[in-house]
């Protein structure tokens, strides 16, 4: 099995953080505007016409860690886990994010790579200035999968 790290810092408080990657608003401002709570403690992910994932909540740690499965979308992703440690530092809040559970290193796990780290840069913009790059305003980084 194969994972994404990546760890970014955040002058923020972990509470907000948490909140961030938590409330359905929240997640809509960074990540994509159509953003949807399920039934079954389930989080449904649009991306235009470009596809979806739906995440199931399976622990929540208020200011400390969030973790999804995700449930539906890209085979690749089906049965991976989404893992965000957070930890006071400081002013702020430090990010160690996790999506583990990959079977193979194939191209689109390097994309879904690159595609995490402007996600965490544009929840880092949401909460240190008040304005995130959701989808659709998101950073494109590739012609295949953008």
């Amino acid at each position: 099995m194969f994972d994404i790290l990546h760890r970014v810092g955040i002058q923020a408080p972990p509470l907000d953080v948490y909140g961030a990657i938590t409330r359905r608003d929240a997640l809509a401002a960074w990540w994509t505007d159509d953003t949807r709570d399920q039934a079954g403690d389930v989080i449904h992910f649009q991306f235009g016409e470009r596809g979806f994932f739906d995440m199931k909540v399976l622990e929540r740690v208020p200011g400390s860690r969030v973790v999804w499965e995700v449930v539906d979308g890209p085979t690749e992703w089906i049965g991976t886990r989404v893992v965000w440690d957070l930890q006071a530092e400081g002013d702020g809040t430090t990010i160690r994010f996790r999506h583990q559970g990959w079977r193979e290193q194939v191209d689109f796990m390097h994309h879904c790579s690159t595609k995490w780290a402007t996600f965490l840069m544009s929840l880092k913009a949401m909460l240190e200035t008040g304005k995130g790059r959701p989808f659709p305003g998101d950073v494109l980084i590739s012609i295949d999968w953008d």
